[in-house]
C-alpha cells in the first residue's frame, strides 16, 4: 500500500493584501515608520536633544493640564514632547523650539488627537 504524502503549504508564501489587523496599533506605527520618510527625525540624536531641552524648559509640567510627567512610558503621566502646529512633515516647523511643548501622555493621547482629526 502506498504511503500519502501531503502538498506543502502555500499560503504563507503569499504576501499580505490587507495591511495591519485592526487594534494592531504596534504595527500601524510599524507601517507608518517604513512609509513615512519624517518619521525617523524622531529617532535621531538631535531630536533627543532637543527633546530634552524642551522638558527642561517646561520643567517636566504638562502645558495643558499641569500635571508633573514624571512617568515612564506607558504611563498617563509620561512626558510627551508634542508639535503644538501639527508639522506634517515639513522640517522648518518639525525643529521649532516654539512650536514644541511638553504635555502629559494621556493629554496627547485623548485631547490632543482628538484636535489634530477634526482639522486635517
Amino acid at each position: 500500500m502506498a504511503k500519502l504524502t501531503s502538498l506543502k503549504p502555500r499560503i504563507a508564501a503569499l504576501a499580505p493584501r490587507i495591511g495591519y489587523a485592526p487594534g494592531d496599533e504596534k504595527q500601524r506605527l510599524r507601517q507608518r515608520d517604513a512609509t513615512v520618510a519624517w518619521r525617523a527625525w524622531y529617532k535621531t540624536a538631535r531630536w533627543y536633544k532637543l527633546r530634552q531641552k524642551i522638558l527642561l524648559r517646561d520643567h517636566y509640567t504638562c502645558k495643558r493640564t499641569g500635571v508633573l510627567c514624571i512617568g515612564k512610558y506607558p504611563a498617563d503621566n509620561s512626558a510627551v514632547v508634542d508639535h503644538i502646529v501639527p508639522h506634517r512633515g515639513d522640517e522648518a516647523l518639525f525643529w521649532d523650539e516654539n512650536n514644541l511643548q511638553t504635555v502629559s501622555k494621556a493629554y496627547h493621547d485623548s485631547e490632543k488627537q482628538k484636535q489634530e482629526r477634526a482639522h486635517p
